[in-house]
This record gives C-alpha cells, structure tokens and sequence, in this order.
C-alpha cells in the first residue's frame, strides 16, 4: 500500500520558550529574595513582572540578564542553560532606571557603542545606527549630545542602544519610574510600539499597576520573593488568583467576614455591611466551607453610587453610607463612605460619570450597589 502523502515525515518539533525559568531561587543570608520561580515566555511576548518593593521581581530579572547566578535552579535562554554564561555572553539588551548613558558622545555614538564593543564591521555601524534612531523617532537628533536632549529623548537613545545589536532578549529594569506621569505614560506606550514593531522578546519590571496592564502580553504578580500569579493583564485583573494579586492590581476594597451559605462557586459573605453575594475566587480544588473566615475583594470601579432613595435599579446589593470624602481627579470622581455607625466599615468609589453624576457633597447620605459577580471571596489562608 502507498504511502499516504499528506502525512508529515516526522513529528512537528516542539516550540522551544523564549525564556524558560525552572524552580528558580536565590537566597540572600539565609532568606530567599526569590523562591522556586517557575514559568516560560513565548518568543516576541511582552512580560511584565509587577510587585512591590522587596517582592524579588529585580532579583529575577537580574538572575535572567546574568548579574546574579540563581542558589539553584536554572534559566534557558532559546533552549540554551545561561546560569553559568556570563551577561557579556547573553545576547540580552537592558534600559536601567539609571540610563547610564555617555554624556560625552552624541545620540549616535551612544547607540553605536554596543556595536563596537561586539566588533561589527565599522562599515555596517552608520546604517545600523541611522535604522535604530529611525525606529525612536530621533534620527534629527543623531548629532545632539545627551545634554541636549529631554528626559524622554534620552530614554529613546537608551531603547535604540539597547536593539541596536538585535538581542534575543530585551529586558527592562523600571526605565520609567524617574519621568513625570504624562511622560512616562506616553513611553508606555512608545515601548509597546517598539516591542511590536520588531516582535522582540521583552521582559519588564516594574511596580506601575497602569503600565503592567498597558504594555503587556502577560503579567507575573510577585510578592514576598514568590510569584503569585502568571495570566494575561485581563485575566490578572478580573480573575485574581488569590487576595493579594486583588488588593495589588487596581484600588480594591477589602471587606473580612464569614461564609454565611455556599453553593458551588455562589457563596454569601457576613460582613459589617449585612450579607453580601459573591463568587469564590479560590483556585480549583479549594471548596469554600460554611462558617469559616473569608475576604471578599471588591473593585472601587465596580461600586454604584446614588444618592439616598435614589433606585438604581439591577443590583445584587445595596448599603446606605455616608460620604467622608470626595476627591475630583478630573476623568473621575473618588469617594470614600462609610457605613452608619461603622467607623471602621468604608468602601472606596469611583465615579467614572462626573460629568452625568451629580457629585455627592462630603456629609450626603448615600446608596451603595454592586453586583454578585463584582465580589470575589478569597479564603483567609
């Protein structure tokens, strides 16, 4: 019998992860900085690693550019084990907090510097040069020395010398976090241009909740030198993994209480706030149990606000409270309320409608709604 033609000769060959990090630690005096990190990058993702001060996130990102060598594990760079390669060797581009960039040397001559360093041929450098000064919009600028340039046009010099050498891997060590917001959110956006336009591999750290979210393919929550959770940035933020992935991405209110009732994933929530709704948040496996303590986490975008008596009309639950604050940030109104009679009972609230919203005065008595599905319960681990 013939053979059949359309069969492939052989097994497709498996896709090799761009990054691959394996149970990875490092121990600083006996406490670990980082702990058991594990997870692989698809070539051209954007991966952004958010958390708080102390959380391991520059730990693992100095780990994976070679600065630091793991206590044990091991970190795969397109298949190949760099733990023992030194950061010269990698074929990785940085852009530090700290630009590091050559006061003395032009635009150009900054970004032609990693050229000379790798000896490529002087004759190539020029165009190569003029290409990655294109790509950031600073090729009138080639000529100006770094002095001359705005906060802004230094980082673009920092991200062309960077690429200019065409790295397997770029990684970012919170370039952003010295820039005023409207610059740095216009940067977030520039990058993510950028990461596109050349499909380049990038990992960033940061602890901008904003720029995670905008710029990235997927996101790392760490805390305490673990990472919490891995997803893309709509499913980090609308299906947490646990109370502090919650509580870190966006302004979240903590409510403490006890389940009440529990059917399947629908479970009531005793607080001072009387009975609320919910949805279990536990990953799979964790059943929530009547009686014991749980948090319910609820988004301050997700909370209606209406002034008392008002019906709003369609909502799981209701609380009257009392405004004790009101702060206009101009595309939205933030109110903090608080429960008659509960000092220690208040929920923060957005109003993203202040211009179709009567702004409520500090003192007004108020209706507060939400929905079932907008309060995750988490069990108290």
């Amino acid at each position: 019998m013939a053979a059949d033609s359309s069969a492939p000769d052989r097994a497709a060959a498996p896709v090799v992860p761009a990054v691959s990090v394996r149970d990875v630690a490092m121990v600083f005096s006996g406490q670990a900085a980082v702990a058991d990190a594990s997870f692989d990058l698809a070539s051209g993702r954007f991966l952004t690693i958010l958390g708080p001060s102390g959380s391991g996130k520059t730990t693992l990102l100095r780990m994976i550019a070679g600065f630091q060598r793991p206590t044990r594990g091991e970190i795969a760079i397109n298949g190949r084990p760099v733990s023992a390669v030194p950061p010269h060797k990698r074929r990785v581009g940085m852009v530090f907090q700290k630009l590091a960039l050559f006061p003395h040397m032009t635009a150009a001559e900054n970004v032609a510097f990693p050229l000379k360093m790798r000896r490529f041929d002087a004759r190539e450098i020029p165009a190569r040069v003029a290409r990655y000064l294109d790509l950031v919009h600073l090729g009138p600028y080639a000529d100006r020395r770094i002095h001359e340039l705005s906060g802004g046009q230094q980082q673009r010099v920092a991200i062309a010398r960077a690429l200019v050498f065409e790295p397997d891997l770029l990684l970012l060590d919170e370039p952003l976090a010295a820039l005023d917001r409207k610059l740095r959110e216009e940067m977030q956006l520039e990058f993510r241009r950028i990461q596109k336009e050349l499909c380049i591999t990038t990992i960033n750290v940061t602890h901008d909740q904003r720029e995670a979210l905008v710029v990235s393919d997927e996101v790392i929550v760490m805390d305490r030198g673990r990472i919490q959770q891995m997803a893309d940035p709509i499913s980090a933020y609308r299906e947490p993994a646990n109370a502090f992935v919650a509580s870190f991405i966006g302004v979240t209110n903590r409510i403490e209480g006890r389940l009440s009732d529990a059917q399947g994933d629908a479970v009531t929530l005793d607080t001072p706030f009387g009975p609320c709704a919910g949805r279990w948040g536990a990953p799979a496996g964790r059943s929530p149990r009547v009686g014991e303590a749980a948090t319910g986490m609820l988004r301050a975008e997700q909370i209606r606000v209406a002034p008392s008596g008002e019906d709003r009309g369609g909502l799981d639950a209701s609380v009257s409270a009392e405004i004790v604050d009101v702060i206009f940030e101009g595309e939205r109104v933030v109110y903090e309320a608080r429960l008659a009679g509960r000092p220690e009972a208040t929920l923060r609230v957005f109003d993203h409608d202040p211009l179709g919203h009567a702004v409520q005065p500090v003192g007004a008595t108020v209706r507060l709604g939400w929905n079932r599905r907008d309060l995750i319960v988490f069990p108290n681990d």
